[in-house]
């Protein structure tokens, strides 16, 4: 920080303590607050939403009492529309936020309740129609009314959501606790966890609703709601324009496809959805862009294994691949099993393999880690073996390298939690997963619980691979359960957080509530609102 931040920032503490100094000065100057914190785009389409909305809130039947959680900028933008298509349906919706615009730094008293004061004018519109409350008024209560602890297992909660809020930020899995990232994660998520306990204890409502549900305020007012046995609904989104994943009574990153296969899992493809995964496959392959979504899945197009094979100077002997996922990523966190972080279990791997000569490990570090700050799993690996032999070969993030084509010519796979484990599967591989993925125990992959086990896994296929190769039922329910994940566990929905103006402009609130709206999107706000998930 330089010095006129720090004077500056100095000023603006030594103000919020003089009782009114930032209401006054906006009182003055109702502008936005010279920061990140940004709802211009909500200020201008907020008036006129809720003119949409309201005639089919005054028809609609009464609905379920929801409160609707948000914090950061964007999420509050989002949850404000949300809000007033959920009232439109006959919800009683609160809104509760938080004003922030980081939830990584810190930010004074002064211009925090600046933030404040701009949300509560820009959701003025929503009055009538939406109760809005702002979690830091919650905290402001009179002290016989305060609750000044939180009990010991919400305790447990905050320090957990801040380590992976710490992790999530840094995309490392070790950190120091006693940084000021941590310290400040700690605090913001114990004030959080407290306001939204009482606010949830005074309302009581029927569906508590967040997005994500894992980092930053948000996962702590997901554990509040789940410590109070209330049922909590999270949700996010994936790269396809009109689709929303959503979990309910757990966290949507975990992806618990559970229920989903429990209810599909039996029945058999039909030749049009085999048609539709293998329509996906082939995108996903030939990195093409797939139905609505908006990402290439790979760099380069497919040469095929066998040239490959000539290109990376592999040999005849097996050859196993290694698929990473990105440190840190919010689809990592939380999900050891026996190892204590996926670093850990790539360090042991590779030295494992290192005494293998008689077989070629291809680690294949995920190419997201390009877009990423955080250290690299090359980092570890180097570390791990300094003198790598020649028959570890690692291909970088950035190498302009075809992961399919590595799944080609694989004869055994390691996956933590990346989905390249499922779909090594659908092509016969044997797969070995060592983390909480959500195609753990679905019957076509290996599943160690303690590092012995995997290790004997490790011996006990690789002395021979042929005879290991998955059973035609076993890639049949590959086949099947990609299907379930990649079109039936997403839901139609209008609206993604990324776009979200855009799609807002292809469905208002106006068509959203009208019967063709609710013919394509009524099922997910049903399930938003709490109605059990029928799939």
């Amino acid at each position: 920080m330089s010095n006129i931040e720090y004077r500056t920032m100095s000023i603006k503490d030594l103000l919020a303590k003089i009782p009114y100094t930032a209401d006054l000065y906006d009182a003055i100057r109702p502008v936005r607050p010279r920061t990140r914190y940004n709802l211009s785009q909500l200020e201008k389409a907020l008036p006129g939403a809720v003119e949409q909305t309201r005639p089919f809130a005054e028809k609609a039947p009464k609905g379920r009492k929801i409160v609707l959680f948000a914090t950061l900028h964007y999420w509050v933008e989002q949850a404000a529309i949300i809000g007033l298509a959920l009232r439109g349906m006959g919800h009683e919706v609160t809104i509760a936020y938080l004003p922030y615009g980081d939830w990584d730094k810190e930010i004074n008293a002064f211009d925090l309740r600046r933030q404040d004061l701009y949300t509560r004018r820009v959701l003025k519109p929503l009055k009538g129609l939406i109760r809005c409350v702002s979690l830091l008024d919650v905290g402001r209560v009179a002290p016989q009314e305060r609750i000044e602890t939180l009990p010991e297992a919400l305790n447990t909660a905050v320090e957990a959501a801040s380590a992976f809020d710490t992790m999530y930020t840094l995309q490392v899995e070790d950190f120091d606790r006693d940084s000021e990232l941590y310290r400040l994660r700690v605090a913001r998520n114990e004030q959080a966890a407290l306001a939204a306990l009482r606010l949830l204890q005074d309302q009581r409502p029927e569906t508590v609703l967040v997005p994500n549900g894992l980092v930053t305020e948000l996962g702590i007012f997901y554990q509040v709601a789940h410590h109070l046995e209330l049922m909590t609904v999270t949700y996010e989104f994936n790269d396809q324009r009109e689709q929303i994943w959503l979990s309910q009574n757990d966290i949507v990153m975990r992806q618990n496809t559970d229920g989903l296969w429990a209810a599909k899992g039996k029945t058999p493809l039909t030749e049009a959805e085999r048609e539709q995964i293998a329509g996906l496959e082939d995108a996903r392959t030939s990195a093409k862009k797939f139905g609505k979504g908006t990402r290439f899945w790979q760099d380069v197009a497919s040469v095929g294994g066998e040239k490959l094979r000539a290109d990376l100077g592999l040999d005849a002997r097996p050859v196993v691949l290694l698929a990473t996922n990105v440190l840190g990523d919010s689809l990592t966190l939380g999900r050891n099993i026996f190892t204590t972080s996926m670093a850990e279990w790539i360090e042991k791997t590779v030295q494992y393999f290192a005494r293998r000569a008689d077989v070629q490990l291809v680690v294949r570090i995920h190419p997201g880690e390009r877009l990423m700050k955080g250290p690299s799993m090359l980092g570890v690996i180097e570390r791990a073996v300094p003198n790598r032999p020649e028959h570890l070969h690692i291909i970088r993030a950035d190498e302009k390298i075809n992961t399919y084509d590595l799944m080609e010519i694989a004869g055994l796979g390691l996956a933590y939690t990346t989905t390249v484990g499922m779909e090594m599967a659908m092509r016969s591989v044997p797969v070995i997963l060592a983390g909480q993925t959500h195609y753990r125990g679905r019957g076509f992959t290996y599943e160690p619980a303690t590092y012995d086990e995997y290790f004997g896994l490790l011996d006990s296929l690789l002395a021979d691979l042929p005879a290991h190769r998955l059973k035609q039922e076993q890639v049949e329910a590959a086949w099947n359960y990609a299907y379930r994940f990649f079109f039936d566990f997403p839901i139609a929905f209008p609206w993604r957080l990324m776009k979200f103006w855009q799609d807002l402009e292809v469905w208002p609130l106006s068509r959203v509530l009208s019967d063709e709206g609710r013919a394509e999107f009524g099922k997910a706000f049903d399930y938003l609102a709490g109605e059990p998930v029928k799939w």
